[in-house]
């Protein structure tokens, strides 16, 4: 259920096939955020339209809301979202990190203070194990320590040193829930594999009543903009392994693009090319070729559906204020190339005019749209891998898209 075929290269850009429990997702593609169990502003099967294969849930929000008690007596995220496919959850790590001033960070965990209701709440490894087993989604993240982007050396060092520290601890709870799970015997692999290929093993080793293990658990990369901290990382988490997935975390947080691609560039080489790779929190569209380009297969961000609220679609000739007053009264499509519900049914005029009523269908239909570009353009570029045309398609690509300064 956990498995990863690399269908075509073209240097560092891959084309693949991720088998999950829910379904299969053709890589390289980008992974719509579901914070509180829901892409804002769209049901699931609006987001099944956009072609979105798998999308991410927040383990921070939905602890807080509904809980995760809530969700695993509803059937599970699945069903709780009612989104068939593939899912993945986040840490929380991101999130309790972020809350600068009402969290206390010991090496046991974290203790922070809730943004609902004020109330003091721990969240640690074994907990952050335990929070998205009850969520039950395909892949649930480790926990880790998540420095600023521009953070120093020694600070840098002590997040990716915890990271690892916190890893052992992770793998070690999810291995035992997964293994209480199966009736508390494993056949043919160790716990330790088991937990770290979750349940990768062949059908013909698993007895007939032993339950298949129904998530694995990805490991983070940290290490700050520090090229010695991100091998170091690597080389520590891969130790630990073997693994369903790598995510690389910690950047488009701050740092230049530049310095960002400089550390894609650097682990590539090193990351195993049958693991996918994940690309935490980066999806803006040139983020997705660049990463592309640098061996990523799977990426989210909040940025489509933030864009789309506040009235910014993304076209392939850049960034597009539907707001503005040159919209007004035109009958083109907000993006000709585009084959999405918004584009090929209302012109920019009308919604154009969606958003000057402050009516809430303008913020969906952009919402729509800036998922449905990140995903087509993931499809585009699976496309062009296959083709072996990609290093020309997305140099052009790019060369347009960057041409009117975004």
């Amino acid at each position: 259920m956990f498995e990863f075929r690399l269908d075509a290269t073209q240097g560092a850009a891959r084309a693949g096939t991720l088998t999950l429990p829910h379904g299969p997702v053709k890589t390289p593609a980008f992974m719509p955020v579901g914070t509180h169990g829901v892409v804002r502003g769209l049901g699931a099967q609006d987001v099944s339209r956009t072609g979105a294969q798998i999308i991410l849930g927040n383990t921070y929000h939905l602890h807080l809301r509904p809980g995760e008690d809530v969700i695993r007596d509803m059937g599970g995220l699945n069903r709780f979202t009612t989104w068939s496919r593939p899912m993945l959850t986040d840490s929380g790590g991101f999130q309790v990190f972020s809350l600068e001033g009402l969290r206390r960070v010991g090496e046991d965990g974290v203790e922070f203070q809730s943004h609902v209701d004020g109330t003091y709440r721990t969240l640690t490894p074994e907990r952050a194990m335990e929070i998205q087993w009850a969520l039950g989604a395909d892949v649930a993240m480790a926990f880790d320590h998540v420095v600023p982007g521009q953070a120093p050396h020694e600070l840098a060092r002590e997040g990716m040193e915890r990271t690892l520290r916190w890893l052992d601890r992770c793998k070690g709870r999810h291995g035992e829930l997964a293994d209480a799970q199966s009736g508390g015997r494993t056949v043919g692999r160790s716990v330790s594999q088991a937990d770290g290929a979750s349940g990768a093993e062949s059908s013909s080793d698993r007895p007939t009543d032993r339950p298949p293990v129904r998530q694995t658990i990805w490991p983070i990369i940290q290490g700050g903009t520090h090229d010695d901290l991100r091998r170091q990382s690597l080389e520590g988490t891969l130790e630990r392994g073997p693994w369903t997935g790598v995510a690389i975390g910690g950047l488009s947080v701050g740092e230049p693009k530049p310095v960002m691609h400089r550390l894609l560039e650097l682990l590539e080489p090193a990351l195993p090319p049958e693991t996918p790779r994940y690309l935490m929190g980066v999806g803006f569209p040139a983020d997705l070729l660049e990463g592309i380009a640098r061996g990523i297969d799977l990426f989210d961000c909040v940025a489509a559906t933030r864009n789309g609220r506040h009235g910014t679609a993304w076209l392939p000739t850049g960034r597009i204020n539907v707001r503005g007053a040159a919209l007004k009264g035109s009958t083109e499509p907000l993006d000709a190339e585009c084959d999405c519900e918004t584009c090929t049914t209302y012109p920019r005029g009308y919604l154009r005019h969606l958003f000057v009523v402050e009516d809430m269908l303008g913020l969906r239909l952009i919402s729509l749209h800036n998922i449905r570009f990140l995903v087509r353009l993931g499809e585009q570029a699976r496309a062009h891998i296959l083709a072996g045309t990609f290093d020309g398609w997305s140099r052009e690509w790019l060369r347009r898209h960057y041409a009117r300064g975004t």
